[in-house]
């Protein structure tokens, strides 16, 4: 049976960690503007965030999965606290990296351990559990360009100090779930549970986690689109508010969190092949529209691709935890840390190609990514290979 109170737990946590990742492309319009930065400089900055969030985690869960560390948990939410308050208090550009780099830190040692405590309580219905854990997150990236609307923009750079007490809070969430790792037997019954294996051979395996990364670069380089450059794309074409273009960014994110939720029940039933295949394949024509629509379009538009794309994400993780299942950690460390490092680089690239052509080219490039989604085709059926 779900352990719901563990799962919603870091499933909370997972909203205050990713509401405060959320606050740095929600202000970008505003440190553009006071420090001068090109598209380029936005982009590194994001860049940055990325790679931090991104290299260290295949290696906390690899290094977890054979030494049980509950205690990072709340620690990684320490150096995400450290972040926040050297963003509020930064004055030049290269402490605005630092801080960002900090902030990443605390991203790294969050996710691997965050999953792998909803696996562990999920009483074997894993992909609601995910699902559950990642609608957190996808909830807390829809709620920080809203409050950052609310409380940053106008109050400038040092209200950015205010979002420490949610890290604050998540610490203290986060040390009571350490404790129940520490005092149940979950780990234990999660190692059972690998040794039967997936039912595939090595070559299978691997083939599949080369489609499922594939598959991760074609929705997340678009996803970094729309994330970083939506706000940007709504000014700029439409000549909207800087409040305005952060509530349809909202409005997007917001589908995120929905369909993500939808995503992973739905998965445990129909088969997350079949979620992936038309999450990701079914949101290109959606995409390849965008660019040619008028505001109230887009708007439709976005919420429809944030709906469609975002299921596919928990069943990818779930996916690939049951390809490997004796390394849990290192492969949702592994695939988080692919998504933040995918959405980094396509950040700075995105950037750099908007200073040297524009925003809505970008919007044009970025739309036939979702195209790749006919790689799942090559996905095996877990279903069938465990009969």
């Amino acid at each position: 049976m779900m352990v719901v109170p563990v799962v919603g737990a870091v499933s909370v946590v997972h909203l205050l960690n990713d509401l405060i990742q959320a606050v740095l492309p929600a202000i970008y319009p505003m440190l553009k503007q006071d420090y001068a930065l090109s598209f380029t400089q936005i982009g590194l900055i994001t860049l940055i965030f990325q790679l931090t969030a991104s290299v260290l985690q295949p290696a906390v869960g690899f290094y977890t999965d054979k030494h049980p560390k509950p205690a990072l948990l709340p620690l990684g939410m320490v150096f995400t606290l450290l972040g926040l308050a050297l963003l509020s208090l930064a004055q030049r550009y290269d402490m605005l990296l630092l801080a960002s780099a900090m902030i990443g830190l605390g991203s790294s040692t969050f996710h691997p351990e965050a999953s792998r405590v909803a696996r562990m309580a999920s009483g074997g219905r894993y992909g609601l559990a995910q699902a559950m854990f990642q609608v957190g997150g996808n909830a807390g990236s829809a709620l920080g360009p809203l409050l950052a609307a609310m409380i940053i923009i106008p109050r400038g750079q040092g209200s950015i100090g205010w979002f420490c007490l949610f890290a604050i809070v998540g610490i203290m969430l986060l040390t009571r779930v350490s404790r129940w790792v520490v005092q149940s037997n979950a780990r234990q019954r999660l190692g059972s549970a690998a040794k039967q294996g997936n039912g595939l051979s090595a070559r299978q395996t691997r083939q599949a986690l080369g489609v499922l990364a594939l598959l991760i670069f074609s929705k997340y380089v678009y996803m970094t689109c729309l994330s970083n450059f939506y706000t940007f794309y709504l000014i700029e074409k439409f000549e909207v508010s800087v409040a305005d273009s952060q509530l349809f960014l909202f409005l997007f994110l917001a589908a995120i969190a929905v369909g993500t939720l939808a995503g992973g029940p739905i998965g445990d039933r129909f088969g997350r092949k079949w979620v992936i295949w038309v999450s990701i394949l079914g949101a290109a024509p959606l995409a390849l529209m965008l660019p040619y629509s008028s505001l109230f379009g887009a708007a439709l538009l976005t919420v429809l691709i944030g709906l469609v794309m975002s299921s596919a994400f928990s069943a990818i993780i779930v996916f690939a935890q049951e390809l490997m299942p004796a390394r849990v950690g290192m492969i949702s460390g592994l695939f988080y840390g692919l998504m933040f490092g995918i959405s980094g680089i396509a950040a700075a690239v995105l950037g750099m190609l908007a200073d040297v052509t524009s925003i809505g080219f970008i919007f044009k490039l970025c739309a036939w990514f979702p195209l790749l989604g006919i790689l799942a085709f090559w996905l095996p059926d877990m279903r069938r290979s465990r009969a």
